[in-house]
């Protein structure tokens, strides 16, 4: 009953060291980019991900509204997929006080630790309607086999 339980857990759990990781992960790059930790002005900020996983890819989508293709890069070394790009403000309106824009611009930075081996050469980035969805084929080692079971004896 026990190992069933902890099982069901197991889930949970991982979503919230992800949840953690990305918390402080971004006080970090914020500070190691010369930023306040706490200043919510240092313009930094983090898309929002989804990373699900199949027999035979990874694919990780990432929110970046206003990023253009060009400003964003996508590198993978070893067990880590980079996404770093910047978000830049579109025009200056003069004429007008501005008492409150909640737009964020800025650069960002987001790193993420895959959850199995991929092969290096066959990663894909694509962009649409402000989701770059990058898909990663895992390497033959990491795709799951099945094995067929044979009857002793015969």
């Amino acid at each position: 009953m026990l190992a069933r339980r902890s099982e069901s857990l197991l889930p949970a759990f991982s979503d919230l060291h992800d949840e953690i990781d990305r918390l402080f992960g971004r006080f970090v790059e914020r500070k190691a980019n010369g930023g306040d930790l706490l200043s919510p002005l240092s313009g930094a900020w983090a898309p929002a991900l989804d990373v699900t996983e199949t027999n035979g890819a990874i694919e990780i989508k990432a929110e970046v509204p206003g990023v253009t293709p060009e400003d964003i890069e996508v590198t993978v070394a070893g067990d880590v997929l980079t996404l770093k790009g910047e978000k830049r403000e579109e025009q200056e309106e003069s004429g007008k006080d501005f008492h409150r824009t909640e737009r964020r611009f800025g650069s960002f930075l987001r790193r993420v630790t895959l959850p199995a081996p991929v092969d290096e050469s066959k990663v894909n980035a694509a962009y649409k309607d402000g989701v770059l969805t990058v898909t990663l084929t895992k390497s033959p080692a990491a795709q799951t086999r099945r094995i067929p079971v044979r009857v002793a004896g015969k």
